[in-house]
């Protein structure tokens, strides 16, 4: 396969939907649940679609792949979705060959994120990777690929400002309340579901509040148990959630489920209460919003209300782009030594054809001793000739598909093949 060969019937396709066009409730019907995920990368090398790897974070729900047609992606993502076809080809982006790549790297580096400079989405992305390796649907550009934008995205963070202040939505829930009240000391925070943002959320929560305060309920008791541990705070069992909703002042959201799990039934008295859904789809039903002692932020709006302290971080994108683009840089550099190498193979095999031609035409008056001699030494010259045209295209060609395209011209290299 020759990455980015425009000649290429099979090209680098991504097609997704975002914060930028859809609304939560529409990003929730292209979610896609980890066992789904894992039955989607299986379904999509029966569909001719090469080096397959899925994102879906509640902000975003991407499919990467090697087709011919993109409409593979689109019949893939709705196969294993509750949205329907038309709907996703009205909302989704379609991104092709080097936009493909240069648009994961953005997505890597939380250039393109809800809150910008959101390095959680970076966990996703190996977590998406580690299952396109165990059901087999990467390769060595899918492998270089990611390896690319993951040092691209530790050396934003480590080398710009990006990543300070409110870098996640959790983070972002939690400078939220802490805005809203004074002394958060004597709210009781209740924190509902321990998948990734439960945990995170419940991180953030233990270093800018009293945790003395949180409780910490789960579906599954176990996982609860051991998260209450490793932080130290009550965990409650979940047949106590509608009595623990009721002795909360505030109520964070965070279970990951695909239909509501908290709605009117479970809120039984009439106190101040805030809640803060921080699931894509929706954790809690938006008619909760209708019961006059509640107050429910989502996701989407939090966003929103933390624009302003994230203005500061603007003036950071320049270097952000500029490091970004240097690992970028290096990963074309890669594509253009792979595809190099059919040429550089087969003008390494027509200089050894003009070498044992011309041998041969020295074999009868020459020795066996000296013949041996002459073909070490013709074999160093080819070798060396070959290196020298690897290393120009390499380290010095400024036009490399025209150079490439000369040296086949003139050693009349016809059969070179795609190198795969």
């Amino acid at each position: 396969m020759r990455y980015l060969d425009q000649n290429n019937p099979t090209q680098f396709y991504v097609i997704g939907l975002s914060y930028k066009k859809t609304d939560a409730e529409t990003r929730g019907l292209f979610s896609i649940g980890s066992d789904q995920q894992l039955e989607l990368l299986e379904n999509s090398k029966l569909v001719q679609c090469k080096s397959s790897l899925l994102i879906s974070t509640c902000n975003r729900t991407e499919l990467y792949g090697f087709v011919s047609d993109p409409e593979v992606l689109f019949e893939l993502l709705v196969k294993y979705s509750k949205g329907n076809l038309d709907l996703l080809k009205e909302i989704a982006y379609v991104y092709k060959g080097e936009e493909a790549i240069n648009h994961l790297f953005k997505v890597a580096c939380g250039l393109d994120s809800q809150i910008i400079g959101d390095f959680e989405v970076i966990s996703q992305v190996k977590r998406s990777y580690e299952q396109s390796l165990e059901v087999k649907t990467s390769d060595v550009f899918l492998d270089r690929l990611i390896n690319s934008v993951i040092q691209a995205s530790r050396k934003v963070k480590f080398e710009t400002e990006l990543s300070s202040g409110a870098t996640s939505v959790s983070f972002a829930g939690v400078q939220y309340i802490r805005e809203q009240f004074q002394d958060l000391n004597d709210k009781k925070i209740l924190l509902y579901g321990t998948g990734k943002l439960g945990r995170n959320t419940c991180e953030n929560l233990i270093k800018h509040t009293d945790h003395d305060a949180i409780t910490l309920i789960n579906r599954s008791q176990e996982k609860a148990n051991v998260l209450g541990q490793k932080f130290d705070i009550h965990v409650k069992n979940h047949q106590y959630l509608n009595d623990e909703i009721s002795a909360c002042d505030i109520l964070f959201v965070a279970t990951g489920a695909q239909v509501p799990t908290v709605t009117k039934e479970n809120i039984t008295n009439d106190t101040p209460l805030l809640i803060l859904d921080l699931s894509i789809p929706r954790n809690v039903d938006p008619s909760v919003a209708e019961l006059p002692n509640v107050s429910l932020i989502h996701m989407d709006e939090l966003s929103k209300k933390t624009n302003e302290t994230l203005k500061n971080r603007e003036k950071y994108l320049p270097r952000a782009y500029k490091v970004m683009d240097e690992l970028k840089t290096e990963f074309y550099a890669w594509i253009d030594s792979r595809k190099m190498v059919p040429t550089i193979t087969a003008l390494n095999q027509k200089l050894k054809q003009y070498k044992d031609s011309e041998l041969q035409k020295l074999s009868k008056s020459i020795g066996e001793k000296e013949q041996e001699q002459m073909m070490m030494l013709s074999d160093k010259i080819v070798q060396k000739l070959t290196g020298q045209f690897a290393s120009y295209l390499r380290n010095n060609s400024t036009e490399f598909d025209r150079d490439l395209n000369f040296i086949q011209e003139v050693f009349k290299l016809e059969e070179v093949q795609a190198h795969e």
